[in-house]
């Protein structure tokens, strides 16, 4: 280690660092050290992220690797900074920005990928508003397996290489073990960084800010407006409403509930971010709030779909300076866009769902038959995954609303709904005593979530310093469309004395 955070062994893990963000204006940011930690120790290693990102997990481990990953060293090339942002919080207004994070850069893949690299827990910064900059164990193990079971589920998200301890305690409600978490997103640009660009930064800044929104992540829109005149702004705005209406659709089709939509919680690339208050759903309800903030309810699950929508109308009012120089016509393309978002989000949930059911094909009485195995399972208190993991795998034994009448009519409606379309999904000439339905199904409807319980059962574990809980718990998750024996303990739902659960966002 040397005074100025810089390791000399640090080539040997890896890093190749660019600095794109540093080329932005200032306004947008901070450049930072993260403060240094007494006693690093490595917690977790996520292996197969490291060699994705051309990482030498063996180095990574190392002690040098491990003073890297608790900020103690800075790897050569990376020029850390904190992001300023805003944010709708709970629908208030703030101005806020990375109170407890640092970017160290983005990591350039040996397949020409992009990825920024960002410590979590990491101290003070101009942004922490009174806030002590570091963050607990068992917050940031939850980010890791969450975050590792959305990847599995093939849904887009920021991702954890490591967490580690820092040796030192934090305060919240009672003293906690310290960790930094680092975390690997395509971008940490959110819905809130423009806002923050249009409220405090000049046009010119926007304009920046959106011209490296579009390089970053939409590389094929170019560097102009195209030849029917589209503006390449509205063309922005357009692409992020086409990845959250197919994000948020992911997310209710496996009944996940983020719990904190917060516009600083919505990316402009499309992934999830922010694993604070969230948990997946066991019994079904729209209603269903985990978070302890959300007294109100406003971030349920069965209403992520509006919040994404409201949110978005946010990040088009910061564009519509670059819409259109013509207020009212730049406010009638933003409308135009945001008009999309629920045709485009229904559609992605009308196919995933019929995925779930086997259906081929369309008709027009599909979402009815959906919406009565929904109402159903509302009024019996349903398992949500274990519904579709019995109509699945046919065993339908355990499912709360089985041997009623509505539940056998519903059961004979769908059968024939699924043989009228049967042949038109024979693709698996190996698998011919399979049904393609049920094939459809195997690969739609996931066999394991986190379940609230497992996740506890893991940190609890892990605050006792054993870590082999999560360790199982994370090799049930890593392909949750397996159907694997070793998977089936945790198929099990909570103990009705279990409930109900809440979750807190550790800051």
């Amino acid at each position: 280690m040397t005074d100025s955070h810089t390791s000399p062994a640090a080539p040997a893990a890896g890093w190749k660092f660019d600095n794109s963000y540093t080329r932005l204006p200032e306004t947008l940011f901070t450049r930072i050290m993260p403060t240094r930690v007494r006693d690093p120790k490595l917690v977790v290693l996520n292996q197969p992220l490291a060699a994705a990102l051309g990482l030498n997990a063996e180095a990574l481990a190392s002690l040098e690797g491990v003073e890297t990953l608790a900020g103690n060293n800075i790897p050569a090339g990376a020029e850390p900074l904190a992001q300023a942002y805003a944010g709708h919080q709970f629908g208030y207004f703030n101005r806020l920005g990375d109170g407890r994070a640092v970017l160290l850069g983005e990591q350039l893949t040996p397949e020409g990928e992009r990825f920024d690299i960002q410590y979590k827990g990491s101290g003070r910064t101009p942004y922490s508003r009174g806030g002590d900059g570091r963050a607990g164990l068992g917050p940031m193990l939850r980010e890791y397996i969450i975050s590792e079971a959305m990847h599995g589920l093939g849904i887009p998200t920021t991702r954890s290489l490591a967490v580690v301890l820092t040796g030192e305690e934090i305060v919240r409600e009672s003293l906690e073990t310290g960790a930094i978490m680092t975390r690997v997103a395509a971008s940490h640009l959110r819905v809130g960084t423009f806002q923050f660009a249009a409220q405090w930064g000049t046009g010119d800044e926007l304009r920046e800010l959106a011209d490296y929104a579009l390089e970053r992540h939409y590389d094929g829109i170019g560097d102009a407006n195209d030849k029917d005149g589209e503006n390449k702004y509205l063309r922005l705005l357009n692409e992020v409403v086409a990845r959250q209406a197919r994000l948020i659709a992911q997310w209710q089709l496996v009944g996940f509930v983020h719990g904190v939509m917060n516009t600083d919680n919505m990316t402009i690339s499309g992934e999830t971010i922010d694993y604070g208050p969230c948990a997946f759903m066991d019994t079904f309800d729209p209603a269903t709030v985990f978070s302890s903030i959300d007294a109100q309810g406003r971030y349920a699950y069965g209403n992520q779909p509006y919040i994404g929508a409201w949110n978005l109308a946010r990040l088009a009012e910061a564009l519509l300076p670059l819409l259109h120089e013509d207020e009212e016509q730049a406010l009638a393309l933003a409308q135009q866009a945001l008009a999309g978002f629920t045709e485009q989000y229904h559609g992605h949930w009308l196919a995933g769902m019929r995925a779930k059911l086997g259906l081929f094909g369309e008709e027009a009485e599909d979402e009815a038959l959906m919406s009565e195995l929904l109402g159903q399972m509302k009024e019996h208190a349903a398992d949500y995954t274990n519904t579709f993991r019995a109509l699945t795998l046919g065993q339908l034994e355990g499912v709360s609303m089985n041997g009623t009448a509505e539940f056998a009519e519903w059961l004979g409606k769908w059968r024939v709904r699924q043989a009228r379309h049967q042949e038109g999904g024979s693709e698996d000439s190996g698998q011919d005593a399979v049904p393609a339905s049920q094939q459809l199904m195997r690969r739609s409807n996931q066999n394991v979530i986190p379940r609230n319980h497992r996740v506890e059962e893991a940190l609890s574990a892990a605050q006792q310093g054993d870590f082999g809980v999560m360790e199982r718990l994370l090799a049930a998750l890593a392909d949750p469309y397996a159907y694997s024996a070793e998977q089936e303990a945790y198929t099990q739902p909570a103990k009705a004395g279990e409930r109900p659960y809440r979750t807190f966002c550790g800051t």
